[in-house]
């Protein structure tokens, strides 16, 4: 019985591997073929998608720049006005309305500078920052520090991370 069941596995193994060998070569290049063609136009949709999104984030990038860029402009513009209404203030008057009405618009001013994100910086007796600030003369002075802003010309501007002006300032050694 043994030997009749070998030998019947014998008869149908090799009509066996035909029909498997048969279907496998015939299906295969078409499958590959499809398969081909799928990733490729997938490769080039995920590419068009990564190509879009960097477009985006170029363009937002360039837009958010482009408004701090004018919104810097605009503050360099009204700088003279700052530095007039500040001549105005530090000299010597009897007026006292017109003190007053020169303190009222300086006040306005800056709190218009201060909400748009500006920073006024440049005081006497801050640490020296050539990142910030402009040092147009030195003096020897032995009550402040090394590299204590002595004297304010001019104050410093800044707009987030850009400075608009740096603050001319005396320093001391």
């Amino acid at each position: 019985m043994a030997k009749k069941k070998e030998e019947q596995i014998e008869e149908i193994a090799p009509e066996a591997e035909e029909i498997t060998e048969t279907p496998e070569t015939v299906e295969t290049p078409a499958v590959n073929e499809w398969e081909e063609k799928y990733n490729a136009e997938h490769d080039s949709y995920l590419r068009l998608a990564a190509d879009y999104d960097n477009f985006r984030k170029r363009t937002v990038k360039e837009k958010e720049q482009s408004y701090g860029n004018g919104k810097a402009d605009a503050v360099e513009k009204l700088l003279p006005v700052y530095d007039n209404l500040e001549r105005a203030l530090n000299q010597p008057t009897e007026d006292e309305a017109y003190k007053k009405g020169v303190e009222m618009t300086m006040t306005q001013l800056v709190g218009i500078l201060t909400g748009l994100g500006v920073e006024i910086f440049g005081n006497v007796g801050d640490a020296f920052d050539p990142n910030l600030h402009n040092a147009v003369m030195h003096n020897e002075d032995e009550s402040l520090g090394e590299n204590t802003i002595s004297q304010v010309f001019q104050k410093g501007f800044k707009l987030g991370d850009k400075i608009v002006r740096f603050a001319m300032v005396q320093v001391a050694n």
